[in-house]
């Protein structure tokens, strides 16, 4: 046949024989749910009649694939290497594209001028979808990398009307569980110490936590809030601000286990005994919590989990992205969201 390229069957044969679109057949092999059962049965059947392998180049040149996924996280080295959150959210990603035959691009994307290069990058159809972790409320990068028509999928979101297919755990519920913990323990000046409230996930958690005061019938008071950065000095400067202010405190809700770790420190220096003195809890249940003298109680997210959802998701948006017939979820308006469940870990620093 005039289409065969040295011997070998090719895609449209397939689709001839089984009677359906190329986009069709092509969806088929790439995995896409989006086809019907009769449909995936006439491209199998095809598929073994003719004896046609997939050629993973000329699908690439044809599909304009690059079986590449790239993760962006718009943090300094210093803090991606030494949070456990971002390495546990690595290690999830990885294994589900290696589990797909897909190659990982780590990129760090901290300025604007990094920005405009990355962007530059994907507008060269270097790989075929973006995973976004620790994005802030004010970063244009999902909305840009959607405009390019690129498959996206973010770790968290920028607020509570994301318009980006996001994967997140319950951060609201784990203020309110940490509250209902502290309080069930007797406390009653209870501090918290939050994450830049730029970011919707330092929001959710501390809208949680005034959340369980509510819910336990304390009054609010702002003396008790303190505002860090998610990393250990952003815990040890906002601890101090809150033993300033509110030295009758008897609990803190850090919202991440590194933060807890340096309010930690400060309480210790202060002569403050935990769980004694001052009850603490976390967020995260990383390897911090459990080193830590006491081990911490915290908040466990599942976050290698959601590094796997949300790479399955994005996969997903690969596979049905427009040029194979299918309608892509921009159009639709119905982008993928995950909330995936937290659970509070008791140990005996509360």
């Amino acid at each position: 046949m005039s289409g065969r390229q040295n011997g070998r069957p090719t895609l449209e044969e397939v689709a001839a024989l089984a009677g359906v679109g190329r986009g069709t057949v092509s969806r088929v092999i790439n995995g896409s749910p989006r086809v019907s059962e009769q449909a995936r049965d006439a491209v199998a059947r095809a598929v073994a009649e003719l004896g046609y392998v997939p050629n993973q180049a000329a699908r690439a040149l044809a599909g304009s694939r690059t079986d590449a996924v790239a993760l962006v996280i718009p943090e300094a080295e210093a803090r991606l290497f030494s949070e456990p959150y971002f390495l546990d959210l690595i290690r999830g990603v990885s294994a589900e594209l290696a589990e797909a035959d897909k190659q990982l691009l780590l990129t760090l994307v901290r300025t604007e001028v990094e920005r405009r290069r990355f962007e530059d990058y994907l507008a060269a159809q270097r790989v075929d979808g973006v995973l976004l972790a620790s994005v802030h409320g004010d970063d244009p990068l999902p909305d840009r990398i959607a405009r390019l028509g690129l498959p996206v999928v973010m770790n968290g979101r920028r607020s509570e009307a994301e318009p980006v297919a996001y994967v997140d755990s319950d951060n609201i519920g784990a203020g309110r569980a940490a509250v209902a913990h502290l309080v069930g323990r007797g406390r009653s000046r209870i501090a918290t110490i939050s994450g830049p409230l730029d970011m919707y996930v330092a929001r959710a958690r501390l809208g949680g936590y005034r959340a369980g005061l509510a819910e336990a019938g304390f009054r609010p008071d702002e003396s008790l809030v303190a505002t860090a950065d998610f990393t250990e000095e952003g815990g040890r400067l906002a601890m101090r601000e809150l033993l300033e202010r509110a030295p009758g405190l008897d609990a803190v809700f850090a919202a991440s286990d590194v933060m807890a770790a340096g309010a930690r420190g400060v309480l210790r220096e202060a002569g403050r005994r935990i769980p004694e003195d001052v009850a603490l809890v976390g967020v995260d249940d990383s390897a911090v919590a459990r080193l830590m003298d006491p081990p911490l109680t915290s908040v466990r997210q599942p976050i290698e989990e959601m590094g796997r959802t949300m790479t399955r998701l994005l996969l997903q948006k690969i596979a049905d992205a427009p040029g194979a017939g299918s309608v892509s979820a921009q159009e639709t308006g119905e982008e993928p969201r995950r909330v995936l469940p937290t659970e509070l870990i008791v140990r005996d620093s509360s």
